[in-house]
């Protein structure tokens, strides 16, 4: 089989014109014994680098040490070879006699005496062999790539190809696994190199065990992934997300010396000035967590009391989304404070953390945005909104619920009910509601009040916090409803589950508890002459508590609504990635989703395929035809520009929908079950649910800690944000 080699090259270093000499750092990936890729990071020039300089060997044991460890565990960065413009200038570079497919195991035998004279004499430092005029060879005492590899490319330019793509490199020969190859099948494939805030690149969004919980892999694929694979695409694709960090902890490592110089003016008045910053941003983070300290002990200290009890039982949707706005408020420091994500080795992990980083600040400004809006416009309009109010509590109570027992307690739709029954529900229920609307007649005068604190509450504490208590009020205003439900599904469920199991003593079954079945039974006449009596008078009055217990069904089934859908908007607010959202209207190559390739045909008088391709959005096929060489010359020498196919790879974006779909899953799946668990609520009688109970972000501890490290905390938290504290 034909050994292979993918060479992944820099856009950017075929873009402008290259030194006469340079050198390639990055990484050998061997994923088989017949293909190697080669992932070319950086490159430096030759006549500015010296091997000697600072500990060579140190340099890249220690940028190596910097990346990831599973890329480590897979490759190690080295000192990858040499690349040199070509010196003929039409990719002529091996004399005449050296036959095509010649793969040596021998140093000696790798190139003949004329090429390696002629390699040696101009770029005698680093090729990988030191020759002598008279064409004997030495060994060369240079740090040679990872486990002996080395790859010697040359510069050849093409400027026909596209408008950004100028210089593509060839290969001359490779030293892989102890053998020297000098014709092999090459694959050159361009990409830009990610930096943090403008792209990377990733082979999915969907990682392996969600596919495998929603898919069942036919045998053929579990059969295809045991076998070894020709490519390992991870490694490459994380040592190509790595080669920003790797090339800056190179340079940082070798030009130690160099550094930007300030003016001493400008340098100390912008220090002095990003710690007056620090300092009031500081000082008003104190207080607030002085207030909350304060408020915190005062509850706390309560908290064994009826009251508190009460209105912790009460209110208990407004207190839980009023701790966790306290602290996310209080938490900031913290987790501002580790912010040199763009420092990481690798860029996807660098957006990732980023982005798990930023979503909990952005989710509080557009809530508390939202809910300065709102706030303000019912502020302005509390008396309007609080007669809409009254209104509709009083239409309620009045035109449904009163004139709904009286309808009921008649001839309901001409159903013949049970008078006695009818009367006794009838007028509990009418009894409760004549209770409640005295209650609320006197809350009535002060609930405009109660509108201004709502608005007050979502100036301070965003859309959210409001919102529940929008919900606590909901509960406590219908209250009354509630109750009346809660005692007639009692009354419902527990008749229908007394006409259950007297028919099971007409079909003589009785439920074994111990054995969680049911089994044949004898009963005595006695027993099925009691059972029928009552069997028949719970089932003439199952009509009558049957339209009383639908008639407060839908009530209760209506606020429940109403409730569920306020949760959801709270839940939906909390659950939204804004910031993913506007990085993805920025920059929608932050997001990558996959990569896919384009294989184009270009038409040449070459013997075997040299493939290019571009691993970047910019890169656009091109129709252009490479340059033709003569049939003559193409025989005469053995390594030359061989191509006819270019692979053109592409780097897709995810959508909206892959963005946000796997935030609102969780809420989506909750609400679906809440409705699958009210339906079968309301036919046994049982409770329905008024909230979603998720959504909501994971409530953090309490913060304990002295005013004064609290203040210190949230200093160097602003000083660590100072532009050039860490290298882009």
């Amino acid at each position: 089989m034909r050994r292979k080699c993918r060479l992944w090259w820099p856009n950017d270093l075929s873009v402008i014109e290259p030194p006469s000499s340079i050198l390639l750092f990055g990484w050998f990936i061997s994923s088989s014994s017949t293909s190697l890729d080669i992932v070319v990071a950086f490159a430096r020039n030759e006549v500015s680098f010296s091997p000697d300089q600072f500990g060579f060997q140190g340099i890249l044991h220690e940028t190596s040490g910097s990346m990831p460890v599973s890329l480590q565990d897979k490759c190690t960065f080295s000192l990858l070879g040499h690349c040199a413009v070509d010196l003929s200038g039409n990719g002529l570079l091996m004399a005449v006699g050296v036959e095509e497919d010649e793969i040596n195991s021998s140093h000696s035998n790798a190139c003949t005496e004329s090429c390696q004279y002629m390699l040696c004499k101009k770029y005698r430092q680093w090729s990988c062999e030191y020759c002598k005029p008279d064409g004997s060879l030495e060994p060369c005492s240079v740090v040679s790539g990872e486990e002996n590899n080395w790859v010697q490319l040359l510069y050849c330019s093409h400027g026909n190809i596209s408008r950004k793509i100028k210089w593509i490199p060839r290969l001359h020969h490779i030293h892989w696994n102890g053998q020297t190859a000098s014709h092999l099948e090459l694959h050159v494939i361009l990409y830009d190199i990610p930096i943090f805030g403008s792209h990377h690149f990733s082979v999915g969004i969907w990682s392996s065990e969600q596919l495998k919980t929603y898919l069942k892999k036919p045998k053929w694929v579990e059969e295809l992934h045991q076998k070894q694979p020709l490519l390992d695409l991870d490694a490459v694709i994380m040592a190509i997300n790595s080669a920003n960090a790797a090339k800056l902890c190179f340079e940082q490592l070798v030009d130690s010396e160099r550094s930007t110089i300030w003016f001493p003016i400008i340098f100390v008045c912008v220090t002095l000035t990003w710690k007056l910053l620090a300092m009031s941003i500081a000082l008003f983070s104190t207080l607030f967590y002085i207030i909350f300290q304060f408020l915190h002990a005062v509850l706390s200290a309560g908290s064994q009391s009826w009251i508190y009890l009460a209105l912790e039982t009460i209110f208990s949707n407004t207190l839980k989304n009023i701790q966790i706005r306290c602290c996310q408020i209080l938490y900031w420091p913290i987790l501002l404070k580790d912010n040199a994500l763009r420092s990481q080795s690798c860029v996807e992990y660098a957006e990732k953390a980023a982005l798990h980083q930023h979503s909990m600040w952005s989710s509080v400004a557009i809530d508390i945005l939202l809910g300065y809006f709102f706030g303000i416009s019912l502020y302005f309009h509390a008396e309007s909104a609080c007669l809409w109010a009254l209104n509709s509590v009083n239409n309620v109570t009045n035109y449904l619920l009163r004139n709904g027992c009286v309808w009921l307690m008649g001839v309901p739709a001409g159903f013949k009910l049970n008078t006695e029954l009818a009367g006794v529900l009838g007028m509990i229920s009418l009894n409760a509601i004549q209770i409640w609307s005295t209650l609320w007649f006197f809350v009535g005068s002060t609930f405009v009040y109660f509108v201004k604190g709502l608005a007050i509450s979502a100036v301070l504490f965003g859309l959210t916090t409001p919102a529940a208590l929008i919900i606590d009020i909901i509960s406590l205003s219908t209250l009354h409803v509630s109750t009346l439900h809660l005692l007639i599904s009692h009354l419902y469920s527990h008749q229908i589950q007394a006409i259950a199991a007297l028919w099971r003593l007409f079909r003589g079954r009785k439920w074994n508890p111990l054995r969680q079945r049911y089994d044949s039974y004898d009963y005595t006449v006695e027993q099925h002459i009691v059972g029928s009596l009552l069997f028949t008078l719970l089932l003439l009055l199952l009509p009558t508590t049957s339209v009383f217990y639908i008639f407060f069904t839908i009530m209760k089934s209506t606020i429940s609504f109403i409730c569920l859908v306020i949760d959801m908007i709270i839940s939906t607010t909390h659950a939204t990635p804004y910031i993913k959202i506007l990085l993805w209207l920025m920059r929608p190559r932050r997001f990558p989703s996959g990569i896919w390739f384009q294989i184009i045909s270009c038409h040449g008088n070459a013997v075997d395929p040299l493939d290019i391709g571009c691993l970047s959005d910019g890169c656009t096929p091109s129709e252009k035809s490479w340059r033709r060489m003569d049939e003559s010359e193409s025989r005469r020498y053995a390594v030359a520009f061989k191509t006819q196919w270019l692979n053109i790879f592409y780097a897709t974006a995810c959508n909206t929908g892959q963005i946000v779909w796997p935030h609102y899953r969780e809420i989506l799946s909750v609400v679906s079950g809440s409705f699958v668990a009210s339906a079968y609520g309301v036919l046994t009688g049982k409770s329905i649910p008024s909230i979603l109970g998720t959504g909501l972000p994971s409530t953090m501890p309490w913060m304990f800690i002295p005013y004064q490290e609290y203040w210190h905390i949230c200093y160097h938290a602003v000083l660590a944000c100072k532009p050039g504290r860490h290298r882009d």
